[in-house]
């Protein structure tokens, strides 16, 4: 089965804010390079959805719904339901990951 992928505005958001940031400090080729990167891993969950890694900031709270897969440093959370993937953040590893989860994914 393959599943289809939707990201929502906050992702969309999420990948203009990264692609420039990189074009400011390492310039348009490596943005380009990056977000294909990220857009290879993305469009494999299509056919592997479940094999994303439980958020390690989410597992302790029992929320067992969200999925993470990387290319590091960057992790793309997402979620399955029924026969759609929705990606829900694509942020630096690095940055305040639980704080950023809580506001994005908690606050629904």
């Amino acid at each position: 089965m393959t599943f289809q992928i939707l990201l929502t505005e906050d992702a969309l958001h999420d990948l203009e804010a990264l692609y420039d940031y990189i074009t400011y400090h390492d310039g348009s080729e490596k943005a380009e390079y990056v977000l294909g990167r990220i857009e290879s891993v993305i469009l494999g969950l299509s056919n592997f959805p479940e094999r994303g890694n439980l958020p390690p900031e989410l597992s302790p709270l029992g929320i067992r719904e969200y999925r993470e897969v990387f290319f590091k440093p960057y992790r793309i959370i997402y979620r399955i339901m029924g026969e759609k993937i929705y990606v829900y953040l694509i942020a630096d590893g690095r940055r305040d990951m639980q704080t950023l989860l809580a506001r994005r994914l908690l606050q629904q």
